[in-house]
């Protein structure tokens, strides 16, 4: 009976252990004197909960499992109203849904404080915009006011450098512009990336580079940052585009420490020289970056020095088989400018023009031999072609052979000549 009762105790842990579906979990040490973060794997059965349920912890560890959360409503949906967008021009647009003919913004509607504010920590999970390549980022939820939460279309969480969108729109899929707004506001230009937001009205402070850098470091990495601590004003620069612009629409009108209303807006081109070339150098690093990605690894790494065979293979092919030669530059240009021109003949090429050469001279090649003679034909009209041939040299030196008449203008030693 007790081996029976044993058995019957040891089965569901067996169960278990055969199931082929494995289940990640996280066993946490609940000793005092140690605390230890195990991750083991075991097995779960998919065909019973109870299977499941058989998996037992190590003794003094319980379970954690951690599951992804869905986004949460940072408004209530019962009072969420939707409103037109500020007037910034004169003629507002029915078909594109906002205001044209006006570049600025109120002054009234500047100093307005923001209606909500966006908790990453919080706020943030998966919605519907996950299980779809290429979505864009919720506007709303960067202002900290969208109520739809798991059910919105849009993207719930900060952007990361794999968030890569076409230059004519920004990560929240609105249009850019060819040029700047006179108080740089709205979306932007697309003739220029830009990645550094200007902060005006700030509070003044003796912790004001602090106080900058903590409130905007919360919307991804920051590259650099200046503060002028007199004027209240500062220009963050973060590491991606799509992060500036998600800062930008997050803090607009936000505060700080304080109670003051922010003033973002995107930056103007620094006109300090070592800004340009940081710049300039910047996006020199990141087309060499994209060419590396493109081109073979061979290749990549005979280009940068880092093959030990390449300088042995060069030195053996550009020899062309002449010992102690070594073909300059100029031979192996000449020599790849050739190649090139022969592709780009094959290309350019009519359909089929090579492969109708072949079967000719295979005709004439393998012509039957004739009935009356011992020689091909095909042997026969390579000796008259020839015969030809050396007919033409004949006559050619012939004519170009000089006339011996030319030599009478010259004297005689014969008596008559007296």
């Amino acid at each position: 009976m007790a081996d029976t009762a044993n058995d019957a105790a040891a089965a569901p842990a067996a169960t278990a252990t055969r199931s082929p579906s494995p289940e990640s979990r996280i066993y946490v040490d609940t000793n005092p004197t140690e605390t230890a973060l195990v991750a083991t794997t075991a097995p779960a059965s998919a065909d019973t909960a109870s299977a499941a349920n058989a998996v037992t912890a190590p003794k003094g560890r319980k379970i954690i499992r951690r599951k992804r959360r869905p986004a949460r409503p940072q408004v209530d949906p019962a009072t969420f109203k939707t409103e037109p967008p500020p007037q910034t021009g004169v003629t507002f647009n029915i078909w594109y849904n906002k205001w044209s003919g006006g570049d600025r913004e109120s002054s009234q509607a500047s100093q307005t404080a923001a209606k909500g504010r966006c908790n990453v920590a919080q706020d943030s999970g998966y919605t519907q915009a996950d299980s779809v390549a290429g979505s864009y980022f919720c506007l709303f939820f960067a202002r900290g006011l969208c109520p739809k939460g798991s059910d919105c279309p849009y993207l719930h969480r900060l952007p990361t450098v794999t968030d890569i969108f076409n230059p004519n729109v920004d990560c929240f899929g609105r249009d850019k512009f060819s040029d700047y707004r006179d108080d740089m506001g709205g979306v932007g230009s697309f003739l220029r990336p830009n990645r550094t937001v200007y902060v005006g009205r700030i509070h003044v402070s003796d912790d004001i580079e602090e106080v900058v850098a903590r409130h905007f470091a919360e919307w991804g990495q920051i590259e650099r940052t200046r503060v002028l601590n007199t004027k209240g004003v500062a220009f963050v620069t973060y590491t991606n585009e799509a992060n500036a612009q998600f800062a930008k629409e997050a803090m607009a009108h936000q505060s700080l420490d304080h109670d003051e209303v922010l003033n973002v807006r995107w930056a103007t081109v620094d006109p300090n020289p070592m800004a340009q070339a940081r710049e300039a150098r910047r996006v020199e690093e990141q087309a060499a970056a994209a060419i590396r990605a493109i081109l073979p690894a061979d290749y990549l790494a005979e280009l940068e020095g880092k093959d030990p065979n390449a300088a042995k293979r060069r030195r053996i092919e550009g020899g062309f088989g002449l010992k102690g030669y070594d073909a300059p530059d100029a031979v192996w240009y000449n020599r790849e400018q050739q190649e090139e021109q022969q592709q780009q003949q094959q290309l350019e090429a009519p359909p089929g023009a090579y492969e109708e050469a072949e079967p000719s001279a295979q005709v004439v090649t393998e012509a039957p031999p004739s009935n009356g003679g011992v020689l091909s034909s095909a042997t026969l009209a390579a000796l008259a072609r020839q015969r030809e041939r050396s007919n033409g040299l004949v006559i050619k030196t012939a004519k170009e052979k000089k006339p011996a008449a030319a030599l009478v203008d010259y004297g005689s030693d014969s008596d008559e000549d007296d």
